[in-house]
C-alpha cells in the first residue's frame, strides 16, 4: 500500500454550487435566508419548551434537544458557504476540513438517532400511557441523549482519523459546498479501501439500524391505534405521531437520495442538491413542523411572547 502523508495538503478547494459567478449572489441570499430562519425557528422551539412548565415532558425535551442539534448542523457549512462567496474565496483548510467533517457526521447522526428515540417515546405514549412518565423518566431521557452524544463523538472521531491516514494531492478540488465525507476519501491520491470499507458498512449500521427501529415502533403503534374502538381516539393517538413521522420522512428520503444518486451517477451535481435537501432544507422546514401542528408548541410561544409585556403591567 502506497505510504501516506496527509501533510503534503494544506487546503482544498470547496467548488460549491455553480461555477457561474452571476448566480453567487443569488446563492448567497437564499441560503443566508434559510440560515437564518433555520435558527431562529429552531431557537424558537427550544425557548418555547424551555419556558413552559406544562412543556417539560420526555416528547419536548427531545424535540428541544433535536431543534439544538439542527441548529449546529446546519452552522457547520453554511456559515463557510457563505463566508467563502462573499469573500469569493473556495479554500478550506486540511484542518478545518477534517473539523467540518467530524461534526457534520456528529450532528447528521445525532438528528438520526434523535429520530429514533422520538419514535420509541411515542410507542410508549400510546402502547403505556398510564406508566408513561414511569418509563421514559427524567432520568432515563437524560442518559439516552447523554449515551448518544458519548456513542456519536466517538463514531465521528473513527472517520476522521480514517480520512487522516490518507493522502491529497495540493489544492485538491471537492466538488461540494461543504466536505462531505464520501467526497473526500474518493479524492485520497493513497489507497482508501479501508475507508470506503468502514463507510459502506457504516452506512448500514447507522442507517438502516435507526430506520429499522422506527418502523417497529410504529407498526407498534399502528397495531395500538386500531385496537382503540372509538374515531375520536384513533384521531387522537395518530395526531400525536404526524409530526414526527413528516420529519421522519423527510430526514430519511432526502438522506437516501444523497446515496442513491452518488451510487447511479458518476457525477456530484445530483448528489449535492440531495446534500442541501437533507442536511439545509430538513432542518429549516423541522421547526414549521413540529410547530404549526402542534397546539401545545403554538400556546407556549404565545406566552413567551406576550410575557413581558405581562411583566411590565404588573406594579
Amino acid at each position: 500500500m502506497e505510504t501516506s502523508n496527509s501533510t503534503q495538503v494544506s487546503r482544498f478547494l470547496l467548488l460549491g454550487l455553480s461555477k457561474e459567478a452571476e448566480l453567487q449572489p443569488l446563492i448567497f441570499g437564499l441560503f443566508l435566508s434559510m440560515y437564518l430562519i433555520t435558527v431562529f425557528g429552531n431557537l424558537l422551539i427550544i425557548l418555547a419548551v424551555s419556558s413552559d412548565s406544562h412543556l417539560h415532558t420526555p416528547m419536548y425535551f427531545f424535540l428541544s434537544n433535536l431543534s439544538f442539534v439542527d441548529i449546529c448542523f446546519t452552522s457547520t457549512t453554511i456559515p463557510k458557504m457563505l463566508w467563502n462567496i462573499q469573500t469569493q474565496s473556495k479554500g478550506i483548510t486540511y484542518e478545518g476540513c477534517i473539523t467540518q467533517m467530524y461534526f457534520h457526521i456528529l450532528f447528521a447522526e445525532l438528528d438520526d438517532i434523535l429520530l429514533t428515540v422520538m419514535a420509541y417515546d411515542r410507542y410508549v405514549a400510546i402502547r403505556h400511557p398510564l406508566h408513561y412518565m414511569v418509563i421514559m423518566s427524567p432520568q432515563l431521557c437524560e442518559l439516552l441523549v447523554l449515551i448518544s452524544w458519548v456513542l456519536l463523538a466517538l463514531y465521528s472521531l473513527l472517520h476522521s482519523l480514517m480520512v487522516l491516514r490518507l493522502s491529497f494531492c495540493p489544492e485538491m478540488q471537492i466538488p461540494h459546498f461543504f466536505c462531505e465525507l464520501s467526497q473526500v476519501v474518493q479524492l485520497a491520491s493513497s489507497d482508501n479501501f479501508l475507508n470506503n470499507i468502514v463507510m459502506h458498512f457504516a452506512t448500514v449500521l447507522m442507517g438502516i439500524g435507526p430506520f429499522a427501529g422506527i418502523l417497529y415502533s410504529y407498526s407498534k403503534i399502528a397495531s395500538c391505534i386500531c385496537k382503540i374502538s372509538s374515531a375520536q381516539g384513533k384521531y387522537k393517538a395518530f395526531s400525536t405521531c404526524v409530526s414526527h413521522l413528516l420529519v421522519v420522512s423527510l430526514f430519511y428520503f432526502t438522506a437516501l437520495g444523497v446515496y442513491l444518486s452518488s451510487a447511479a451517477t458518476h457525477t456530484s451535481h445530483s448528489s449535492t442538491i440531495a446534500s442541501v435537501m437533507y442536511s439545509v432544507v430538513t432542518p429549516l422546514l423541522n421547526p414549521f413542523i413540529n410547530s404549526l401542528r402542534n397546539q401545545d408548541i403554538k400556546g407556549a410561544l404565545k406566552k413567551f411572547y406576550f410575557m413581558p409585556s405581562l411583566k411590565d403591567q404588573i406594579p
